[in-house]
Parts: structure tokens; sequence; C-alpha cells
């Protein structure tokens, strides 16, 4: 069964316009996922890159029209400029690790809606997902419990500290990003590249 590694922030709107893709390859390919949530401000600061707060204002024109063009392409809402951006990213981080321990225990629940979901909050519905009220509605949207963030916070805390180093380790630089093996895919636009390399053809 082939893994996937797949590195991400909650607050990065192509990791809201990668959807649900990813878990539809997944199931496809019969692989399984591993969702490892970052800091990606210190995860830029740690491998040369850029980090869109700290943009220059050209590159921050530039993203505006990118992110609305893919959004369009893909049918999704999305506010170039959102009321709650950038908000603390820990406490949904927190939660998508504590969801994904709670799967593993034979918990129900939807991780890949769960991701999909703290960054449809962000970029399509001006939520704060900084706010412990709106972590825990975003949790039971997708089927968890509201207190599943709650319940594994402490060992949640340590696996994002521990993911950064881990991201760094790999050679990851930007976010969405995915490891199969020794092959790494960067961006939501090459998840079409990800599911020909499972199905053997690239």
């Amino acid at each position: 069964m082939p893994h996937i590694d797949y590195y991400f922030t909650v607050l990065s709107p192509y990791v809201y316009l990668a959807g649900k893709r990813l878990d539809e390859i997944a199931k496809r390919h019969n692989a399984s996922v591993r969702y490892i949530p970052v800091h990606f401000g210190n995860l830029a600061a740690r491998m040369g890159s850029t980090a869109m707060t700290d943009a220059s204002d050209a590159r921050k024109d530039w993203y505006a029209q990118d992110l609305s063009r893919q959004a369009s392409k893909l049918g999704l809402p999305l506010h170039t400029r959102p009321t709650y951006w950038p908000a603390n990213p820990a406490p949904a981080s927190y939660a998508v690790i504590a969801a994904q321990n709670a799967v593993a225990k034979g918990a129900a629940g939807d991780l890949a809606g769960l991701v999909h979901g703290f960054g449809r909050a962000v970029w399509a519905e001006n939520r704060n997902i900084a706010e412990d009220d709106e972590v825990r509605a975003v949790l039971v949207a997708h089927g968890f419990d509201a207190a599943t963030a709650d319940k594994g916070m402490l060992t949640a805390a340590e696996t994002y500290g521990s993911n950064l180093e881990q991201a760094a380790a790999a050679g990851v630089f930007g976010v969405p990003f995915y490891i199969v093996g020794a092959q790494k895919f960067w961006g939501q636009d090459r998840l079409a590249d990800l599911d020909l390399h499972l199905s053997g053809s690239l």
C-alpha cells in the first residue's frame, strides 16, 4: 500500500484550494495519508522560503490575482483578503492532530473534510479559527466530538513542534507538500502529477 505524507498549514489558501482531492486520489490508489500540520512561518524561516505575510507588495498583488483565478477554476468561493488572516494556526492544527489520533483509535470523522473545513472557514467564511468555539464547530461539522482537541491538546502540542523538525528534515519548503517515498510534490496544482505517479504513469 502506498503512503503519502501530507505537509500543510491550516491557514494556507492553496491548502484550501486543494480541497479534498488528495483524499480522492488516496482512495483511488488505496493509499494511506498522514496529515502533518506545520507552522509555515517557522518552516519558511528554516528553509529559506518566504511566507505570504512577508512577501513584497508586488508579490502580494500577484497572490491576490492568482488566488482569485485558481478559486474560479476550481469553483470555490474565496476572499483574497479574509478578515481573520493571519490568525494563530495552533488551535486548529492541534485539532487536526488530535482528530487524526482519535481516528487511529477507531473514532469516526472526516479528516480530509476537517482540514478543508478550516481552510474554508478562513478563506470563504471569514471565521477566526484561532477561537476555541470555531475550532469545536469545525470539528463537529466533520463528524468529530467537540472536545477532541481539548482531550488531546498536550500530545498535539508536542507533535506540532516535532512536525516542524520532520518537515525541515524531509526538505519541505512550501505548502501543500506531498511526499511518496522519495518523490516530492509541491502545490495543489501538482496533485494531478501525484495521481499519475501513484498510477505508475509518471
